[in-house]
């Protein structure tokens, strides 16, 4: 198969119902940079125009905007533009055992860090119990993280609005119903109680109309899956496999990364503060996700 390019618009609106006079906010938009997926163009369009701003990466290597906006303002939009290009993944022979897969310090010291449970834990003796399941003694790490796959998309049901960004993993187990951000983060905790390493992505995920039916512009979202560390020979950096619960599947050329960490809250799309007296906001996003030739 042959990359896929795409143009990427998150356009984001938050109306407010008194002047703001003052808002910081932090976005992760930008795609990454990375092998099997290159940037071709990327922006950051802000009204009202920020008096300042930076762009850095943070600890993972992700690329953040800060922004500063001083004029009175009772609307605040964000809109990310993207050209992206991305690679049909080369997968792996599945025949490690999933044991050996656990990273040390000296055979991957990088995602060590990946496979410690968060705070507040979220590796309780159901999520632990559960996982076990799908990683008996011996067993091929692609397959028991493709099982795994496939049981939480069919334990547990999409249902939007379900879940807000503070609901726990053992809320969401306890519910069996959440969102791509939910399922994403239960999976990445089934794998850490085993001991694997286990990254949150956020990002794209292009989808294609049903047959018959034109594609419909601005109806996509953003998407959420995990990805789970395997060691490769000669490289203590190992690499990284991606994998959707939402959509039982591992990840290709379809999806599109922005940023990864140990958790949602590590890479939120948007995040900010608002100086105002305004009781009544809301917020209004647009994701397309356009293919091109």
């Amino acid at each position: 198969m042959t990359s896929r390019r795409y143009r990427v618009e998150h356009r984001t609106t938050y109306s407010y119902s008194d002047i703001v006079s003052s808002s910081y906010g932090r976005v992760f938009l930008e795609p990454r940079e990375m092998p099997g997926q290159r940037v071709r163009v990327h922006d950051v369009f802000i009204d009202p125009v920020p008096s300042d701003g930076s762009v850095g990466a943070d600890v993972y290597g992700n690329i953040s905007r800060y922004f500063h906006v001083t004029a009175a303002h009772r609307k605040l939009e964000v809109v990310a533009e993207s050209y992206v290009e991305v690679d049909p993944p080369e997968w792996p022979e599945d025949s490690l055992p999933w044991e050996k897969a656990r990273p040390t310090a000296s055979t991957g010291p990088l995602a060590v860090e990946f496979t410690l449970d968060l705070i507040p834990p979220e590796i309780t003796p159901v999520v632990s119990e559960y996982a076990a399941q799908s990683f008996p003694p011996g067993r091929p790490l692609l397959e028991a993280v493709a099982e795994l796959t496939n049981r939480i998309y069919t334990d547990f049901t999409y249902r939007s609005g379900s879940t807000t960004v503070s609901t726990s993993v053992p809320d969401v187990f306890a519910a069996r119903n959440g969102v791509c951000q939910d399922f994403a983060r239960v999976a990445a905790a089934c794998l850490r109680s085993q001991g694997l390493a286990a990254r949150y992505i956020s990002g794209y995920l292009a989808t294609d109309p049903p047959p018959g039916k034109e594609r419909m512009v601005g109806v996509d979202a953003t998407h959420a899956w995990a990805a789970v560390w395997l060691p490769d020979d000669g490289d203590r950096n190992g690499r990284w496999i991606g994998f959707d619960p939402t959509n039982d599947q591992f990840a290709d050329e379809r999806y599109i990364t922005v940023a990864w960490g140990r958790d949602y809250v590590d890479v939120p799309p948007l995040r900010g503060i608002i100086y105002t007296d305004a009781t009544e906001s809301a917020i209004q996003v647009s994701v397309d996700v356009a293919p091109q030739d």
